[in-house]
């Protein structure tokens, strides 16, 4: 009996169905963007201080710029460097006092002045910013500073919940009712968090939108890898991963050209009530039909497929049915990831790979300090540095494989984390080049990892299976900011070392997997055990 991928090599493997099903899945990669990485721009903190009663009119009357103003009103004021005791104390004193002098207006109302009392911000905060942000809007500065970090682990702890009970749903269920699914909660929780008239009604919001966005971003994901045959699955999904990296870019012009967090979660928001259209655009995955033993219905996309393509699907090829159509469909469990041996093996090393490209991936944003200049261009440089990546991939995956490209990646990643590290500040060009190879490195690593899971689990599993394994992917994120931040306080440069040698490892488990290059996808746990032979 042929199997889906013999029939794909007659009705085409990567024809004009395949191509449009590309093309609109790479939407939905695109609007995912601002969910992963939005809260750069929807909750970056500008420059401020404490707001005091007649500081404005004194800096008026006395015809000081805002640095002039901060220098003589703000206690230890220090630019970017400011501790939190200039940021959000301030100076017991009445500034509209007449008495008081434009050149030294602390010492023209006592003598020293250790002596003025500081006390907390009563009267709110002044921002140097041209918009706003979750920040500027719920004051989430000083003592309420933690709110805009639960804000962040409240989307990775939906990815990481989203991720277990959504990949469960696409495989059980079927890969199109999932994604038409996550899409409208997505839509309309985004639509409502635009609208929320307060910061925990934001944060319910946000958190409904990171259990349902990566979900069906990887659903879409599985979908696309699904439809094309096996010679076209890498360019298929890197393409659907460089759409991502679009995302980021499209992302940047926006933020730009919005700088009201608002006005910014609608836009990147409407287009994903698009999405429900796909209802029509785009069929079931044949695959999953097929490992489900619906036969008839997979035999109808099937032909679907052929019509679009403008082929015809030669007689020998139009039956599926089998004996065993009738019997025990298989279900989808949470023990299949680990009860056989080589399965098992797969999952903890994905699992581990997932969380170090998470780790090192985000921690060197975070570690470049990409908020110490202009946000935008910083933003800009990091996504640019994305593509170089993808192509490097698209020329090399089929020629060598998926192994020893991601281990090499893993190793330049590590190394070049190791090499920032260790090259003194004065080598500043060198340092900096070393990181963007670090970056350029895990990039690879990502896009990789992502091509490589769902090639690893039989088709009814699937879906699971990535989902589970990218969850550690999320716990990543959730504990990154604290790896880097305490880390550095101990030595700046220990997380970048802690990062090499998380990617060191990771160099060399990835090599113990199977090489899955021009392998057909599999379909039973029966395929995925023997992959290895």
């Amino acid at each position: 009996m042929p199997t889906l991928d013999d029939i794909l090599e007659q009705i085409g493997e990567f024809d004009f169905f395949q191509k449009q099903a590309l093309f609109f899945l790479c939407l939905l990669s695109v609007t995912f963007t601002p969910i992963y990485v939005g809260i750069f721009f929807l909750g970056f903190t500008p420059e401020h201080h404490c707001r005091s009663p007649g500081m404005a009119e004194l800096s008026q009357r006395c015809g000081w710029s805002l640095e002039e103003q901060l220098n003589h009103t703000v206690p230890e004021w220090g630019g970017h460097e400011a501790s939190f005791s200039s940021r959000c104390r301030r100076y017991e004193v009445d500034w509209n006092t007449t008495a008081i002098s434009c050149t030294d207006p602390l010492g023209s109302l006592v003598a020293n002045r250790s002596t003025i009392p500081l006390g907390p911000c009563r009267d709110g905060w002044v921002y140097d910013s041209p918009g706003t942000s979750l920040v500027t809007e719920f004051n989430l500065v000083c003592e309420d500073s933690w709110k805009l970090d639960l804000f962040q682990s409240c989307v990775n702890a939906g990815f990481f919940i989203g991720s277990m009970s959504i990949g469960y749903i696409a495989d059980r269920f079927g890969r199109k009712l999932c994604l038409l699914v996550t899409v409208f909660l997505n839509s309309a929780s985004g639509l409502l968090m635009a609208f929320a008239p307060s910061y925990t009604w934001t944060v319910i919001f946000r958190l409904i939108q990171g259990l349902v966005s990566k979900g069906g971003w990887l659903t879409g994901y599985v979908l696309i890898a699904e439809f094309v045959g096996s010679n076209y699955r890498r360019a298929a999904c890197i393409i659907y991963q460089a759409a991502f990296s679009l995302g980021l870019i499209i992302l940047t012009a926006l933020a730009y050209a919005l700088p009201h967090w608002r006005w910014l979660q609608l836009t990147v928001t409407l287009p994903n009530f698009f999405f429900l259209l796909y209802y029509w655009c785009l069929p079931e995955s044949p695959r999953w039909l097929i490992a489900q033993k619906q036969n008839e219905k997979a035999m109808e996309v099937i032909k679907h497929i052929a019509k679009g393509n403008k082929k015809k699907l030669p007689l020998s090829f139009q039956n599926l049915n089998s004996e065993d159509e009738d019997g025990e469909k298989p279900k989808p469990s949470f023990l299949d990831l680990v009860r056989t041996p080589q399965i098992r093996k797969h999952t903890f090393i994905l699992m581990y790979s997932w969380f170090t490209s998470s780790v090192l991936y985000q921690g060197l944003i975070m570690h470049m300090g990409i908020a110490a200049g202009n946000m935008y261009l910083d933003f800009l440089y990091s996504a640019l540095v994305e593509f170089p990546a993808a192509i490097i991939l698209m020329l090399t995956l089929d020629r060598i494989g998926r192994r020893y490209p991601w281990a090499a990646a893993n190793v330049m990643a590590g190394g070049a984390c190791l090499v920032t590290a260790l090259v003194p500040d004065t080598l500043y060009w060198l340092k900096m080049t070393a990181a963007c190879l670090g970056r350029m490195g895990i990039t690879m690593c990502y896009e990789i990892i992502c091509l490589v899971n769902p090639e690893l689990y039989p088709t009814f599993l699937r879906n699971l299976g990535v989902l589970v394994c990218s969850s550690m992917c999320d716990l990543g994120g959730i504990i990154t900011p604290f790896l880097v931040y305490r880390l550095a306080e101990l030595w700046h440069e220990l997380p970048l070392v802690i990062f090499a040698v998380i990617g060191l490892i990771d160099g060399g488990l990835v090599l113990l997997l199977p090489e899955m290059k021009g392998k057909t996808l599999p379909e039973t746990i029966e395929d995925a055990e023997n992959l290895h032979r």
